[in-house]
């Protein structure tokens, strides 16, 4: 499965899977860690969405339709 995005807030964690359950979009969620911070970096925990390689297009449009950014994650 491939990363499509990071939800640093559970309201946002929320938002976005209600999108990709209301589409049909079959997806993981994970929680994990992240650093973030500007000045004071720190390791925090996020809400890591995972789709399958084939539905990444999909996802990202519905991602577009609903206020989300697509990011490219590198391994």
């Amino acid at each position: 499965m491939d990363l499509i995005y990071i939800a640093k807030k559970l309201k946002e964690a929320l938002r976005l899977e209600s999108a990709l359950t209301e589409s049909g979009i079959e997806y993981a969620v994970e929680p994990d860690k992240y650093s973030g911070g500007v000045l004071f970096m720190s390791e925090r925990i996020g809400a890591f969405f995972y789709v399958l390689p084939e539905s990444i297009e999909q996802a990202r449009e519905i991602m577009r339709q609903h206020g989300f950014k697509f990011q490219e994650w590198q391994a």
